[in-house]
């Protein structure tokens, strides 16, 4: 499998969101990496479809992102997801499995195998409004495995979240890495340190590092600052 954007740009008016940004995923956990401002967003939305590039274009296996068959194909958690609080946490991926085309059976299926995967089996039946912010994160990851994605990109999915939350979080995302891609984007280094297979970091709408990253030879905030301020090639 791979996800490959080949010199995407996006601008808006005068800013440049996206500058020109060329790579490959593969299998494995992605990094994404930048301060705020530095275009992940608009970068993940582009990888998603729901974005066109000004130029460039990305593709999955060959195909275009604007297809049906991508977004088949296609996880996605972003940054603000919405929620409907009067639903039960299990009512509520049971609805998004009807939108995204599941038959009954297999939606109820999957639905319990992700209620337990996420660790959400004892609030299953609550309201939505009366989850942590932690329980809601887990919900979005989890409707976003309904159609058992090949592709899953997650924005900022560890902000606001206590340590605890941020450990089971990682754990969980380092097993879904083991047979799809995974992009994930955040501005804390230290979700990375032990789940990035790779690396990506950028700066100003530009991809400043892009390579493998291995956490015995080196302390992983010192190199994200150190290749922020240097902005070396990628």
């Amino acid at each position: 499998m791979e996800l490959t954007a080949d010199r995407i740009t996006k601008q808006y008016r005068n800013k440049i969101a996206v500058d020109r940004m060329s790579f490959t995923l593969t299998e494995g956990v992605t990094g994404l990496l930048g301060a705020n401002g530095a275009g992940k967003t608009t970068l993940m939305r582009l990888l998603c479809g729901i974005l066109i590039p000004t130029s460039g274009a990305v593709t999955f296996d060959g195909m275009d992102v604007d297809t049906e068959e991508y977004r088949d194909a296609l996880g996605y958690l972003p940054q603000e997801f919405g929620y409907y609080p009067e639903f039960s946490g299990r009512d509520f991926l049971l609805y998004l499995s009807a939108v995204k085309g599941l038959p009954k059976t297999e939606a109820r299926r999957k639905t319990e195998e992700l209620i337990e995967l996420v660790g959400l089996k004892e609030a299953a039946r609550k309201k939505v409004r009366t989850y942590s912010g932690g329980m809601k994160q887990r919900l979005g990851i989890a409707q976003a495995l309904l159609n058992d994605p090949r592709v899953l990109i997650m924005d900022e999915p560890t902000a606001g979240l206590d340590p605890q939350e941020r450990i089971r979080f990682r754990e969980l995302i380092a097993g879904l890495g083991r047979d799809r891609i995974v992009l994930l984007s955040t501005h804390i280094v230290s979700d990375l340190e032990h789940i990035a297979d790779r690396l990506m970091i950028m700066k100003e709408g530009k991809l400043i590092w892009h390579d493998r990253w291995d956490a015995q030879k080196e302390d992983l905030e010192k190199f994200y600052i150190s290749t922020i301020k240097g902005e070396q090639a990628c």
